[in-house]
């Protein structure tokens, strides 16, 4: 009897060895990143088992960055976020959920990789849009996500909004007025990145697509036959694209170190070659040197530079009552 009960535990505890050797983890992320994130997360699964002789799998979930804060402060699970909007990071940090020093825990900010706004365009160029002013002609029709609810037109809003304010004589109410053109030239505003994508390639709703660069590489090629074109203006506004462990969910799912690990493993040269593949701009410098060809030179203007930073981002444009409601009112 003592033989079998043994026996019994025995195979109880094989059976449950796989079980064991099992990790899971949630990554929720901005809009755009299905791509990316299905072709980093195998590589990062090979890695993983190499390392710990676990297995991991990596669940994912997309929308506009504001709009998958916010889904985690309602209670999604998220392990860890990657998104494209520090201020969606912060939020949650406020509440508890991210280390109030997430940007000090990776390098550079904890931003792996980065981008900028950029512009795409039907074939031919037919209104010759190359630059940040075109957007702003009574013949053009832009598409990009609504601000409010995406940082992805957040960043399309502070670029434009950045080009304006320092071209010369430049001033924030030059600002405001150049940016309220553009938004009236807006036809219809999605929620996030990808949806506004469709809009302009399944529905073929306006002139140009205004979205991250990676984006607009991508888009040029899964819609080749369209023969859109991928143009990179003169001046943009530097898009980083922050990532942190939730800390709280991830101590209670007993994820904390796969977590870690998968965050830290993005700026590997495997990860950051994948990066490049995907059209991101990378901070390994011998990842970005292979790559540098690919990329065109411009002119990267920063948060910090021009409007002094994310606060006063937050306080003057984003808030309640600021300049992008009163941008919104008047178009």
């Amino acid at each position: 009897m003592i033989t079998k009960l043994r026996i019994a535990a025995l195979a109880l505890v094989l059976g449950a060895s796989p079980a064991l050797a099992q990790d899971k983890i949630l990554n929720v992320s901005y809009d755009i990143a299905r791509e990316l994130f299905e072709a980093l997360n195998p590589e990062f699964q090979t890695y993983w088992k190499d390392k710990t002789g676990r297995d991991v799998t990596i669940d994912q979930s997309h929308g506009g960055s504001s709009k998958q804060a916010r889904a985690i402060l309602e209670g999604l699970p998220a392990d860890v976020v990657t998104f494209n909007q520090e201020t969606d990071v912060d939020v949650l940090a406020k509440n508890g959920l991210v280390a109030e020093n997430w940007r000090e825990a990776l390098p550079n900010g904890a931003s792996p990789y980065y981008s900028l706004p950029a512009f795409l365009v039907r074939k031919g160029n037919p209104k010759g849009i190359k630059d940040w002013s075109d957007l702003a002609r009574d013949d053009v029709q832009a598409v990009f996500p609504n601000p409010k609810t995406s940082g992805n037109g957040r960043y399309t809003y502070l670029a434009a909004y950045a080009y304006a304010l320092t071209q010369e004589g430049g001033s924030p109410e030059k600002a405001q007025e150049f940016v309220g053109k553009i938004f009236a030239n807006v036809p219809v505003f999605d929620t996030g990145g990808r949806a506004a994508t469709q809009t302009f390639a399944e529905r073929s709703i306006g002139d140009v697509l205004v979205t991250f660069e990676a984006e607009t590489k991508g888009i040029a090629k899964q819609y080749a036959d369209q023969g859109f074109e991928a143009i990179t203006p003169a001046t943009s506004l530097f898009a980083a694209f922050p990532v942190a462990v939730v800390t709280e969910n991830a101590e209670k799912n007993g994820t904390l170190e796969v977590s870690t690990e998968y965050l830290t493993w993005l700026y590997t040269p495997e990860a950051q070659e994948t990066l490049a593949e995907n059209h991101f701009r990378v901070t390994d410098k011998d990842v970005a040197a292979k790559h540098a060809a690919e990329f065109p030179q411009v002119k990267l203007l920063t948060v910090d530079e021009v409007f002094g930073g994310w606060d006063k981002v937050n306080a003057e444009h984003l808030a309640d009552g600021g300049i992008l409601d009163t941008v919104f009112v008047n178009r």
